[in-house]
């Protein structure tokens, strides 16, 4: 538990002021997560004797962050690009005598549009009017739950969620963390239309934290699936008492997405 505060807090040390500075230092520090998510996530399926591009995979992830973030009408035709190159790689090996060489493509096709694609509503988040302000709201909003389930959960579980894919998660952390979600992210309401730009009512925020900490958990869920088939517990080493990159914004990438379109639903001018 140190480690993963200790941790918790040094990224929040770098991590706000580029939330509030944006551009560059924002892309950034955005990019440094999905990439190397986007490596670990490679690297994992190399586990059961697959090859998926790790280069490809993480540096079409860094290119389609980087025209999503500053070239926007480029964004389609790169990620089509990237598949096209993707599949013409794998033919490549096929041919060299990789036996997995169509498996392998599905997955790093897959690893560019789940951190490439999915991971830039990160960006566009960024991107909206005080979208520094929404950042500090949706990801809060998500890390609220993961804390919630964690303390509630670990003390108080009894009855087993998914016990053959996460068989620590319990109902008993799972309803912690929406309430604490709910609870928080209905209190950053209030604080940021009382002492900040946003025109968001409490209850519209407690809405935000219900969404993102019940969807989000998918993300949680769908790496441990990935975890769980090729028999590692987690993604990688490098945050201390969190695992892996993709361990730490296995959530975001649902909050991020869920978020956008909340803002962009509940407040459309």
């Amino acid at each position: 538990m140190r480690s993963r505060v200790i941790t918790a807090l040094l990224l929040l040390l770098f991590g706000l002021p580029a939330v509030v500075f944006g551009g560059v230092f924002y892309f950034f520090l955005i990019a440094f997560f999905l990439v190397t998510a986007a490596w670990e996530y490679a690297v994992l399926f190399e586990h059961v004797n697959t090859s998926p591009s790790r280069l490809m995979v993480a540096g079409g992830v860094l290119f389609i962050l980087a025209v999503r973030a500053f070239q926007l009408e480029l964004f389609a035709p790169v990620f089509a690009v990237f598949i096209l190159l993707a599949m013409a790689h794998h033919v490549i090996q096929y041919e060299k005598g990789n036996e997995t060489a169509a498996i392998d493509f599905a997955i790093t096709a897959a690893g560019l549009a789940y951190f490439g694609w999915v991971g830039s509503y990160l960006i566009d988040i960024r991107g909206l009017e005080h979208g520094g302000w929404w950042v500090m709201m949706i990801l809060p909003s998500v890390w609220f739950a993961d804390t919630g389930a964690y303390l509630l959960g670990v003390p108080y579980g009894k009855h087993k969620m998914v016990p053959r894919l996460s068989p620590k998660k319990s109902w008993e952390g799972f309803f912690g963390g929406v309430f604490t979600s709910v609870v928080g992210t209905a209190f950053l309401a209030y604080a940021y239309s009382t002492w900040g730009p946003l025109e968001i009512t409490v209850w519209q925020g407690a809405l935000l934290g219900l969404l993102t900490s019940s969807l989000s958990l998918f993300g949680d869920l769908g790496e441990s699936m990935v975890k769980r088939q090729v028999g590692m517990k987690d993604s990688g080493a490098l945050l201390p008492g969190h695992g892996g990159a993709w361990d730490r914004v296995d959530s975001w990438l649902w909050g991020g997405v869920i978020g956008y379109y909340f803002v962009l639903w509940m407040f459309p001018g």
